[in-house]
């Protein structure tokens, strides 16, 4: 039984990242029916971002909010220079999604360029070494601290959309833009609020991520890849349905990792996904969406 929650806390700490990525994806698709491609490279680019600011003897409480804001810059200024104007022309859908891939692909480029290709350490005040003992189960002091920092960064996100002003026109606006739009609502701040607020999220799990893997300009591939995974097991258009695949994704990697093989993790995982989806292809928590017109 010990071991059996010292795995499920472990997988509890990855699926809250997991559930972090899958918002920021969730939020996107809820706003502008887009599969935001770049949400991983935007992630990557803020925390190198970060890590160049330590560079330079920066805190790095400072250098975590300036990292924040730099990702939420790069998402809004893409949803107004590059969205809009493609928007305006008539771009279709697939074709917005094919931009979000290009935009990945020269943040990539940038990065790699910046911030060099060789993996490199990520400094960070807490610590993988150091653990805490709770009766018999033991938890690193940096998966304690993602674990917290990913379910309150949940919870806060999903407080601001469910609970404030701001929150209610972007429940509406996802709703029905041209309703919105004549109740005097500012549908294009509030959708860039939306692509700031998901990269805020995304730059998050990879200031948590980091320490743990080495920092490249790829260390969030498969974050970004498990965190659509848990997006669509939950359901995408479902900000609760995020929160709860991230974190059914990572208990059951963790579970088949220990019980079965570390090499049949990611496929036991994916397994769970395709037989949910069988049975309810909106996801755990989704809804089949319908245009309104």
């Amino acid at each position: 039984m010990t071991q059996f929650l010292q795995y499920t806390i472990s997988g509890l700490s990855t699926g809250s990242i997991y559930a972090l990525v899958a918002l920021g994806l969730a939020l996107v698709y809820r706003s502008t029916r887009i599969l935001h491609f770049a949400h991983g490279d935007i992630t990557t680019a803020g925390t190198f971002f970060a890590f160049m600011l330590l560079g330079f003897n920066f805190s790095y409480w400072s250098a975590f909010i300036l990292a924040l804001l730099f990702g939420a810059a790069i998402a809004v200024a893409f949803y107004f220079v590059v969205l809009i104007p493609a928007q305006r022309r008539e771009a279709t859908q697939l074709g917005q999604i094919i931009l979000t891939l290009g935009l990945g692909l020269i943040l990539q480029g940038l990065v790699a360029r910046f911030g060099g290709t060789e993996p490199q350490a990520f400094p960070f005040p807490l610590s993988d070494i150091k653990l805490y003992n709770f009766g018999g189960l033991v938890i690193s002091q940096l998966s304690l601290g993602t674990f917290v920092i990913g379910l309150l960064a949940s919870l806060l996100f999903y407080l601001l959309v469910q609970k404030t002003r701001i929150g209610l026109a972007m429940r509406a606006t996802s709703e029905n833009l041209p309703a919105a739009q004549t109740m005097g609502i500012p549908t294009r701040s509030i959708l860039a609020l939306s692509w700031g607020l998901a990269a805020v999220l995304g730059v998050i799990a990879g200031l948590f991520l980091a320490p743990a893997l080495l920092l490249d300009p790829f260390f969030m591939l498969e974050p970004f890849l498990k965190g659509f995974a848990a997006a669509i097991l939950g359901g995408l258009n479902s900000l609760p349905g995020a929160i709860v695949g991230g974190l059914i994704l990572g208990v059951s990697e963790s579970l088949a990792g220990g019980y079965i093989s570390i090499a049949f993790k990611n496929t036991f995982a994916f397994l769970i996904i395709i037989l949910v989806l069988l049975v309810r292809p909106e996801g755990l928590l989704g809804t089949e969406f319908k245009e309104r017109v």
